[in-house]
């Protein structure tokens, strides 16, 4: 299995899901990831590394290169290598048996069926059989982690999926645009009507109570009504700090797309 590189676009929570589950399986992983990330489960997504340096997640380490030739070091250190790449370049030079497109933007922002010989995409935005090989399913329901090797999956309704209960109501938004200032951190017991942080002096009230389980990186750029944050109402400080269920859900999807293909071979 770590002959196999992954390469995964992307890596937010969801994306870092599937990294995880790969990364237990035996696969060697990498992320590739824009320069100023928006993710706002900050703990479980190994985009932070950008910011940071390097991120642990359940035990799993990631590590920011600065080049492509990087790669194969940290993967041989039984780590995660994570590139600032946001337009693909090194896909071409490292050869990856499977590509994965986890940016979760609604839309293929580039991601072509020829740049590996298994690609996959999540969310709505591909198509399987034209843009991607495999399309896996990302609305919460009865079908989330569904593999689709014809067609694509269901379209984005703009609504967010329900935790415990909430849905709207659970996301933070920006109040104005500028820089945000967290008042709070990750994990923190929050209630109704608290604010959890001030974008150029205007205030981010929560409306609902629970656990503030996501935030945007301090001091990044928002705008008024950009997502930056998330409440979780079920309370509960662990799960702001451990992959979601939705995450390994998908992870394993992957896991699925990809021990079908390498059956066929």
């Amino acid at each position: 299995m770590e002959n196999i590189l992954v390469i995964i676009r992307g890596g937010g929570d969801l994306a870092t899901g599937v990294a995880v589950r790969l990364f237990r399986a035996g696969f060697s992983v990498m992320i590739l990831e824009v320069d100023r990330p928006t993710v706002i489960r900050l703990p479980v997504s190994f985009a932070r590394a950008i910011y940071e340096g390097k991120i642990i997640v359940e035990g799993i380490e990631a590590v920011l290169i600065p080049s492509w030739g990087k790669a194969k070091d940290i993967i041989k250190q039984a780590k995660i290598p994570v590139l600032i790449d946001p337009e693909g370049y090194c896909i071409n030079k490292l050869s990856p048996s499977v590509l994965v497109d986890a940016i979760l933007a609604k839309r293929n922002l580039g991601t072509k069926i020829d740049q590996a010989p298994l690609v996959i995409g999540l969310g709505p935005g591909f198509t399987a059989g034209e843009d991607v090989d495999v399309v896996i399913e990302t609305m919460r329901g009865h079908n989330l982690g569904r593999v689709y090797c014809q067609g694509q999956a269901a379209p984005d309704t703009g609504i967010p999926g329900e935790v415990g209960g909430e849905s709207e109501r659970r996301l933070l938004r920006a109040p104005a645009d500028g820089k945000i200032i967290p008042l709070h951190k990750i994990g923190d017991p929050v209630t109704a009507g608290e604010v959890i942080a001030e974008v150029e002096g205007v205030p981010l009230k929560a409306e609902i109570s629970g656990v503030l389980r996501g935030l945007i990186y301090p001091q990044s750029w928002v705008t008024r009504g950009m997502k930056v944050g998330d409440i979780d109402p079920r309370g509960i400080k662990d799960y702001c700090f451990t992959v979601s269920d939705k995450a390994r859900s998908l992870g394993g999807a992957v896991l699925e797309a990809i021990c079908a293909y390498l059956n066929k071979k």
